[in-house]
């Protein structure tokens, strides 16, 4: 079965996702900050929507699920944040998995943003729904968690397959790069990275997904375990959970 993910860019920077099976006029979202860009999208293409993923519960990631709501669609979220969610037709834990077009997705608990956040991640697509957890060049706020469980978090999904595509909440990927280049200017990864997001951002293209491997090679949040990344910042010899926390606060007064 032919399976298409596509990005829709809602509000003023958020992506809601859509993954799509023409051949059966099927569609899946993943997080709906509003109604209107996904409905015009699944109308040019005669989708009905079977079910509606959501990662967390934060207004720009869930005003537009029930607009999106058919008697037929099924809502899933986490089951730890049931009570702060749209409501769920679908309760799910993580570490659990169910079905959507056909496709396995499993669930991953991936705190730090705020607590309950989950991921979702298609094995056979190699395709990770990381809300706002783990983002293009970045990680989410920490408005919940802690910096343990947010390294940890970045940490899990870090061990997925390289090849993984990474469908993150938001366009923030320029800015969150001219912030990596403060801490890595020498790194000729996220040099050559930064002139392909300028370059697509002129284009007026989205920069999420983004590869795994591009992350690993770019993104500051996930290389706070490198020598390299703790020389860079001066704490040689800290943990790697003090080293992520630094950058998480050098970030957030950026």
């Amino acid at each position: 079965m032919t399976i298409e993910i596509l990005t829709i860019p809602c509000l003023s920077d958020n992506y809601a996702f859509v993954i799509t099976a023409p051949d059966r006029g099927q569609a899946v979202v993943v997080d709906a900050p509003e109604a209107g860009p996904i409905v015009k999208a699944l109308e040019s293409r005669g989708l009905d929507v079977t079910d509606i993923l959501i990662t967390h519960h934060h207004s720009d990631h869930v005003d537009g699920v029930d607009h999106l709501r058919r008697p037929t669609t099924r809502v899933v979220g986490a089951a730890a944040d049931a009570h702060r969610l749209p409501a769920l037709d679908l309760a799910v834990a993580p570490g659990e998995s169910f079905q959507i077009l056909g496709e396995t997705v499993d669930v991953i608990d991936v705190p730090g943003h705020t607590r309950g956040h989950i991921a979702y991640y298609m094995p056979d697509r190699g395709a990770l729904f990381s809300g706002d957890s783990l983002m293009a060049m970045g990680c989410g706020r920490l408005f919940e968690g802690t910096p343990e469980e947010m390294w940890s978090s970045l940490s899990a999904l870090s061990a997925l397959p390289g090849g993984t595509l990474v469908y993150s909440g938001h366009e923030y990927t320029a800015a969150n790069i001219r912030f990596a280049l403060t801490i890595e200017p020498k790194n000729a990864a996220l040099a050559a990275r930064a002139a392909k997001v300028d370059a697509a951002r002129a284009a007026g293209k989205p920069t999420v997904p983004s590869r795994l491997t591009d992350e690993l090679a770019t993104n500051p949040f996930l290389r706070a375990a490198l020598p390299a990344m703790k020389q860079a910042i001066d704490m040689e010899g800290e943990t790697d959970v003090d080293v992520f926390a630094a950058i998480r606060g050098r970030k957030d007064r950026f």
